[in-house]
């Protein structure tokens, strides 16, 4: 994917970048299921439109061994608590937390928010 290029989003508004980070178990087998569950044919659809309700409006997960790295693009006025708070109780969204976690380096009961660590932006191409 990485040679033909990534479709970018474009927005007609100004718009929040959260970025964040999480190991997996580095066990091969586990990052290959990790990777297949989150494959647009097995990716379950309840989770995405959880995440668009909520106010997402990109979210991007890389990977580089048993270490994921994540980008998610929200609307200027988004309020990551409130919205993670929200997506915590929506339908199915505890059953994929959990299901997950047996890849993920994390405790098994815990919510998106929980496992993934915000990254604070230290550098950028000034203009």
């Amino acid at each position: 994917m990485k040679d033909k290029g990534y479709r970018v989003k474009e927005y007609h508004c100004r718009v929040k970048r959260y970025c964040q980070t999480m190991n997996l178990k580095n066990n091969p087998d586990l990052i290959a299921m990790y990777r297949r569950c989150h494959s647009q044919a097995k990716a379950w659809p309840e989770i995405r439109e959880g995440i668009r309700s909520v106010g997402i409006l990109e979210m991007e997960i890389y990977i580089e061994g048993a270490k994921l790295f994540m980008i998610v693009e929200t609307p200027l006025d988004f309020d990551w608590k409130t919205a993670m708070d929200k997506l915590s109780h929506l339908p199915r969204q505890a059953e994929w937390e959990n299901y997950v976690s047996r890849f993920q380096e994390c405790v098994a009961e815990s919510t998106s928010a929980e496992k993934w660590k915000l990254m604070e932006r230290m550098f950028y191409l000034y203009e």
